[in-house]
């Protein structure tokens, strides 16, 4: 069976609460053995440890989401920080900037990007970036503070962009938008670049594919969407499973026997 790593999935949101247990079945039972559920805020540092803790193919990433700038406080860059040397994650994530949201403060964004891209380069740790049109300011701090590369996480730029992204060490995150049909820009995307360049996601429970429509996403659907990029690529299923695999660990730092341990882990026991 094919392996694969969804790069972003929220795994620890409330729209799992009634049923998280099953949609991890689910999913590694489709063969996604690894989930990586990013932080969003301090008050959620809590909600991801426990998801982590339960499910053995989940790892954490610590972040401050610039969609919650309402609830950041300066001190919280100290819980951070903190929480990265208690349990060290695969990355500083969610963070970035979003720039579609208009009541969003953008230098308060800009403070929190880029003290935690700050952190990210104190530990040696790529990031998770969220930058809904917002990619050419993500791209200027990057080049200011230069961290381990990561993942331009729902990417939806232009190739030029996604080229200086590539450069500076990132991979470009695809998943359930560029399966609806009218998604013409993500889906010449998905066709043009490199496939080096490449990881998927679900972003659960959001971005659902066309097959799902307005409903919740979910880990499980990885497998579905990696066969449309094999599809548009005119590849085989297994090996955009591979590649897509093999570049996430490059991301992650993550090696062949953490990758199978993490994947081993079946559904936990009931509580």
């Amino acid at each position: 069976m094919p392996f694969f790593i969804d790069t972003h999935c929220h795994l620890d949101a409330a729209e799992f609460d009634a049923d998280r247990d099953a949609e991890y079945a689910r999913a590694v039972a489709g063969g996604v053995g690894v989930q990586i559920v990013p932080a969003v805020s301090r008050d959620n540092f809590a909600a991801v440890a426990a998801t982590c803790a339960r499910y053995p193919g989940c790892l954490p990433a610590w972040g401050l989401h610039p969609m919650y700038i309402h609830a950041h406080r300066p001190e919280h860059l100290a819980d951070l920080r903190a929480q990265i040397g208690a349990q060290r994650p695969v990355a500083v994530g969610e963070i970035g900037l979003d720039l579609f949201v208009r009541d969003l403060d953008y230098a308060t964004q800009e403070y929190f990007y880029v003290e935690q891209l700050k952190i990210a380069q104190e530990f040696d740790l790529p990031v998770l970036l969220h930058g809904r049109r917002a990619n050419d300011p993500l791209l200027k701090h990057l080049r200011k503070v230069r961290v381990r590369g990561g993942i331009a996480h729902a990417f939806n730029g232009s190739p030029q962009q996604a080229d200086e992204f590539i450069k500076l060490g990132f991979k470009l995150g695809f998943g359930g938008a560029f399966t609806w049909p009218r998604a013409n820009n993500l889906r010449r995307l998905a066709v043009d670049l490199p496939l080096e360049a490449l990881v998927l996601e679900t972003d659960s429970p959001d971005i659902p594919p066309v097959w799902i429509g307005r409903g919740r996403n979910a880990p499980g659907e990885l497998p579905r969407i990696a066969r449309v990029l094999a599809e548009l690529r005119g590849l085989d299923p297994d090996a955009v499973a591979r590649a897509t695999t093999r570049n996430a660990r490059a991301v992650f730092g993550l090696a062949d026997d953490a990758v199978a341990a993490a994947g081993n882990g079946g559904p936990p026991d009931p509580v």
